[in-house]
């Protein structure tokens, strides 16, 4: 990495991506094959979501990655960053789609917590 523009790139993609693959709804068909959410009621009436890991061994491993932000982050990052090592020039353009998003990501959670 040659730039403080490519950290910042790779940060933000990595980020983005992360995000997409343990939160966003559209890739929860990939976490429901190794945990699901399940819902209690606490003492206050509230509704607490958390989640179960399904399996054992591999699916179970699999499905503690896909839980835990921190450790899909690493993977995430050393993924695109393999990636762009082999093929810079195509993946240059998804890490840039990537940083965008992670960045307006940012900026709308911002903005929303100053509203309220």
């Amino acid at each position: 990495m040659s730039t403080w523009l490519q950290l910042v790139i790779f940060a933000l993609a990595s980020f983005r991506l992360t995000r997409l693959i343990v939160f966003d709804k559209i890739t929860e068909f990939i976490r429901h094959r190794f945990h699901r959410e399940v819902e209690e009621k606490d003492e206050n009436g509230d509704t607490v979501t958390y989640i179960e890991i399904k399996g054992k061994g591999l699916r179970a491993w699999i499905g503690e990655l896909l839980s835990c932000y921190w450790c899909t982050g690493i993977w995430c990052s050393a993924v695109l960053y393999g990636i762009w090592l082999i093929w810079p020039g195509p993946t240059e353009p998804l890490l840039v789609i990537l940083a965008i998003a992670g960045l307006a990501g940012i900026i709308e959670t911002s903005i929303s917590k100053l509203l309220d």
